[in-house]
């Protein structure tokens, strides 16, 4: 809380010397883009847009118009690519599935940036407070991968509910043991899904699980209206410690801030019941690594999936690549085929609004005009 007031003082005290407009100045722009690579994969699928090799499909777009757009995915260290062409840019997109962390340093060099982009949902990969008081808007494309979302938890919730991975893996190397299967492979319904967090995704969740006969709660700071709690068929919980040790499964559907980095820590863990399923596809700094990895290993988590770490790309030896039952993979849910469309449209669009000097959908701003959307205060 102290931080958070700091950081309101701090944006405040600078709000009347931003100098940096809302909306694009005048002239050809120098837009950069970090995106991962396609490599062999690029030229196999023409809606592949999100990657560096296509992307987002705007460059023909763009330098019709005049402008200069880089793409890279060299992002990290001082002689990285992104470094050479941050001091002039004046657009910078960014995503988080290869995320090019967006430093208060690099927002201090890079004196002609006015506009930071997220080509998806989630832009905590930026250091806000410090784009809030230089004066840059950030925004992020809202939505365009909600379903991309809410499909792959509910995938990793029936992996690991069913305990499809080991069975897997005997079908590709020869084996052939029921009991090693069976002995902890379940059925989803009747038991207690809990999310933490019912936004635009977890609200999405809760709609796909309700035909599996689960029994829903949520967490979330704000109750969703009586209305849509009915429809959703999934009862409230004020107090996150209360509903945890009701849950057979917790899925994670809270934005990454200094309030939730760490939250999920061996204190918060110990209150779930023995033998807890955790899905996170939100972000890897809201669970203390270690102490996932411990409790998969000791069996008080039954399975841990998900596709976010920290950081990211994880390094080889992150523990949660070899603790036992994890479902997890690179950060891929959110970059389909279809949210890709999604969000490359979305970027486009915000872009030619920017160049026309038309503000955004107001959803899809999360640092405007000197202030931090609500989820990141």
């Amino acid at each position: 809380m102290a931080m958070r007031n700091a950081t309101q003082q701090v944006v405040r005290a600078l709000e009347p010397s931003l100098t940096r407009s809302l909306h694009a100045s005048p002239g050809s722009k120098k837009i950069v883009g970090v995106f991962y690579k396609g490599g062999e994969y690029a030229g196999q699928n023409p809606n592949f847009v999100g990657c560096v090799e296509n992307a987002l499909g705007i460059r023909s777009w763009l330098e019709s118009q005049g402008h200069q757009y880089i793409v890279t995915d060299d992002k990290d260290g001082p002689n990285c690519e992104l470094e050479k062409h941050i001091a002039d840019a004046h657009v910078l997109i960014t995503t988080p599935f290869h995320p090019a962390y967006v430093s208060a340093d690099r927002i201090r060099r890079g004196k002609n940036l006015e506009l930071l982009l997220t080509a998806g949902i989630g832009s905590d990969h930026i250091e806000l407070p410090a784009a809030a008081a230089a004066g840059l808007t950030v925004a992020e494309v809202t939505g365009s991968n909600t379903v991309s979302v809410a499909e792959d938890q509910l995938m990793r919730i029936l992996v690991l509910m069913r305990n499809f991975l080991p069975g897997h893996h005997q079908a590709i190397s020869g084996e052939w043991d029921l009991a090693g299967i069976a002995h902890r492979a379940y059925d989803l319904e009747g038991k207690t899904v809990g999310t933490v967090g019912a936004g635009r995704i977890g609200k999405l969740l809760l709609q796909r699980l309700k035909p599996f006969g689960c029994n829903l709660l949520y967490h979330d700071r704000l109750r969703v209206d009586a209305a849509l709690e009915e429809e959703l068929g999934a009862a409230f919980e004020e107090d996150l410690d209360a509903m945890l040790p009701k849950c057979d499964v917790v899925v994670l559907n809270m934005p990454l801030t200094e309030k939730t980095k760490g939250m999920f820590n061996k204190e918060k863990i110990a209150k779930m019941k023995k033998g807890v399923i955790i899905v996170n596809n939100a972000r890897g700094a809201i669970m203390d690594t270690q102490a996932v990895a411990d409790a998969c290993k000791s069996g008080h988590i039954a399975g841990y999936g998900g596709d976010v770490w920290y950081p990211q790309p994880a390094p080889k030896e992150h523990p949660w690549r070899y603790m036992p039952n994890n479902a997890m993979t690179p950060h891929i849910s959110g970059t389909t085929i279809d949210g890709q469309l999604r969000y490359a449209a979305g970027v486009k669009d915000m872009l030619e609004r920017y160049f026309k000097g038309q503000d955004f959908p107001e959803p899809n701003y999360i640092v405007k005009e000197g202030k931090l959307a609500s989820q990141y205060q």
